[in-house]
């Protein structure tokens, strides 16, 4: 099925002081890693960036299109609900920017479980990844109603679609390690991140991330 990818690029990057997008792994930044991977993917690539960021910045991507986020300073939900409204496709890959080892094994598994389901996204546990997940636009409605009441979690998105789960289980098929939902929030993650990559193109694996072991700094955390 022909699906777009979203990229949320819009970030403060708080933690790690800098723009996260442009940090180097492995001689490129992480929204090429990003992007790189999912052209395998994807028939159309969004980047939603903030309104305080210059769409000129990410003009050297051939490959996306930059989009600006059309409720300001709003976060996550607001930065997928504006790519899912520029999308050509109903079906709409949305992940991170900092998420350097995605796993194409797996995002095609999930692309393939979306018939039938609003949202398809990785449950790990008391752990959800909505930053790594599949939405088609039937969650347009029910977003821009939570949008316009101010409710900006995307768990609350969650109780008014129809949600499949990928469980543990079935992430392990692909990615035993959850190297997938591995981001760079701080200066210690992006020297991890740098540490496995080097490691992995010593073993001549590029694209194959899957069997690294979590560092223990990676920072998924509950939706509430």
């Amino acid at each position: 099925m022909n699906t777009t990818s979203i990229v949320l690029a819009g970030g403060r990057g708080s933690r790690l002081g800098k723009e996260k997008h442009a940090e180097e792994v492995a001689g490129e930044s992480l929204i090429e890693r990003t992007i790189g991977s999912l052209s395998l993917l994807s028939t159309e690539i969004l980047i939603v960036i903030s309104n305080r960021q210059s769409k000129s910045t990410f003009s050297s991507y051939a490959e996306a299109k930059t989009v600006v986020d059309l409720y300001p300073g709003k976060g996550p939900l607001v930065g997928i609900y504006t790519g899912l409204v520029h999308s050509s496709n109903f079906y709409n890959l949305a992940v991170a920017c900092d998420m350097p080892f995605l796993n194409l094994d797996l995002l095609r598994y999930m692309i393939d479980l979306s018939s039938g389901f609003d949202v398809v996204m990785p449950r790990t546990g008391n752990y959800k990844e909505p930053l790594h997940a599949v939405y088609t636009k039937n969650c347009l409605p029910s977003m821009k109603n939570l949008i316009e009441r101010g409710s900006l979690k995307i768990s609350e998105l969650l109780d008014s679609v129809s949600v499949r789960y990928v469980e543990i289980s079935e992430i392990d098929r692909f990615d035993p390690e959850h190297l997938s939902f591995f981001n760079v929030n701080t200066t210690a993650d992006l020297e991890k991140a740098r540490l496995l990559a080097s490691r992995e193109i010593a073993r001549g694996n590029r694209l194959s991330h899957r069997h690294r072991k979590l560092p223990e700094s990676s920072t998924n955390e509950p939706l509430d």
